[in-house]
């Protein structure tokens, strides 16, 4: 799976992307694509700033078991979804798939808002996830191809960032929704999710100005039409910069190959052996550590700390700082100081957090706004971590595979990691004991520490790069 250079003296598609300068056209691309993050971050928000609501008898009467069920049936959702859309993302194109994934979960999300029982409220989360799960197979390879590579690093992170964005914007909105004075708790909660998909639903709208990926095209034997539509983006962003600068006449071009399933499989196993354990254990740790803590803070915050059920999603808002600052303050580090470091830095330093957190946990020293500010600066660390994860698998791959990539260590990682954390966790909240709850934590802490030190050993030195000669080196 070699690429192909481009003809003598003539700048490659990858070329021309590469060296344009930063402009709205770019800005443009992060806003409709990203919103991807923005969405999750929203839909799990919900869930745990309403976990509590959802268990009174005059809304859904659910046990914490149940609530822990649903985060996993979301979970599970995305993972199906993900290996679905992924291969169509990789035959069919990305424009076509990060669209449809969308709407998948528009409408998915509005029909949890009107769930009558447990089933039908599983059901609905399960096909959101479902679109959720499309989304990042579709959007993480579209980015990656173009947005210019000696910023590729802090821009990825800074979408995958942007799930906090959802998550503070899903915490406003059940504190409103919830207010007695708004729609009270036994409306409240369906406002939030039907809030979701109108938003979905309006940037289908903007999706729509996003071109097809001209790298994908080119791979896929269609050079004129990625030729006129990285013209079309020259133009718009010359109009704005004025003369663009040179491209690199030698840089690399993608051949015109489809591998089928079972090559491309082949290929994880074998040729990209050391990328895929490591991409398996940083996709598989995060997830864990993420969803563990997630899902369940409602119902630690209510269990443990006597927070009531409609002030939980203040505390959302500290952790969610913290998420967003992560990727935006380091971001810039993973392009300038390299990936593998900054890598082991961030899950290693997110691991010893949190470890530190459930001693204080068990020792009762955190009170709720204590343990809101101590999870905030763990996912400083934590976010800008998971966040390079998604990096990682984006990037070291071919593109002829790459949403296919993405989607296998997705459903593989939050299959192991983030359905099962959910369940666990929810569990150890109802057994009452603080030291049950920190062994969890342990876990958690454990394992992405054991990630860090994997991807300081046997990562790729990524920043920089173009993505062609990033695939190359293996």
């Amino acid at each position: 799976m070699q690429d192909k250079p481009a003809p003598a003296g003539v700048p490659s598609i990858a070329a021309r992307l590469d060296r344009l300068p930063w402009s709205r056209w770019h800005w443009r691309v992060v806003i409709a694509l990203g919103v991807a993050w923005v969405l999750d971050g929203l839909e799990v928000t919900l869930v745990g700033s309403i976990g509590a609501v959802l268990e009174r008898s005059d809304t859904l009467g659910l046990t914490p078991l149940q609530i822990g069920w649903s985060g996993s049936l979301y979970i599970g959702g995305a993972i199906v979804g993900a290996l679905f859309f992924g291969r169509l993302t990789d035959t069919l194109g990305r424009k076509k798939l990060f669209l449809a994934t969308l709407m998948v979960y528009a409408a998915a999300t509005l029909a949890t808002a009107l769930a009558p029982n447990f089933a039908f409220f599983g059901v609905c989360r399960l096909l959101t996830g479902f679109g959720i799960g499309g989304e990042y197979a579709a959007i993480n390879s579209a980015i990656d191809e173009l947005i210019p590579a000696r910023v590729r690093g802090r821009v990825n992170l800074g979408i995958n960032g942007s799930f906090w964005i959802g998550a503070a914007l899903g915490a406003a909105a059940s504190l409103v929704l919830l207010d007695p004075r708004v729609l009270g708790p036994v409306w409240g909660w369906r406002g939030g999710f039907a809030l979701g998909a109108l938003l979905a639903l309006a940037i289908v709208l903007v999706r729509r100005q996003v071109p097809e990926s001209p790298r994908w095209l080119q791979a896929h034997g269609r050079g004129d039409a990625a030729r006129r539509i990285v013209e079309r983006i020259e133009a718009e962003v010359a109009a704005e910069h004025g003369m663009l600068p040179a491209a690199d006449a030698a840089a690399r071009g993608n051949a015109v190959l489809r591998p089928g399933v079972r090559e491309m499989i082949g290929l994880l196993l074998n040729r990209y052996r050391r990328r895929s354990v490591v991409a398996l254990a940083l996709m598989l740790s995060q997830a864990f550590f993420y969803n563990a803590i997630f899902f369940t803070y409602a119902l630690v915050l209510t269990h443990f700390n006597g927070v009531a059920e409609n002030r939980v999603a203040l505390y959302i808002f500290p952790f969610a700082l913290g998420n967003v600052l992560g990727p935006l303050l380091l971001g810039p580090c993973f392009d300038r100081l390299g990936r593998r470091r900054m890598i082991a830095l961030t899950y290693i330093a997110a691991g010893i957090g949190l470890s530190l957190t459930g001693v204080a946990f068990v020792a009762g020293w955190l009170d709720a706004l204590r343990q809101a500010l101590c999870w905030s600066a763990v996912f400083f660390f934590a976010s800008a971590a998971a966040s390079s994860a998604y990096l990682t698998i984006s990037e070291v791959f071919p593109l002829q595979m790459r949403a296919f990539a993405i989607s296998v260590f997705y459903a593989l990682g939050t299959g192991a990691g983030g359905f099962v954390a959910p369940l666990l966790f929810g569990w150890l909240v109802a057994t009452g004991s603080r030291e049950a709850v920190a062994g969890g934590y342990a876990l958690g802490a454990g394992l992405v520490i054991a990630a860090g030190l994997l991807a300081l050993r046997h990562g790729v030195d990524a920043e920089r790069k173009p993505l062609e000669d990033v695939a190359s080196l293996a």
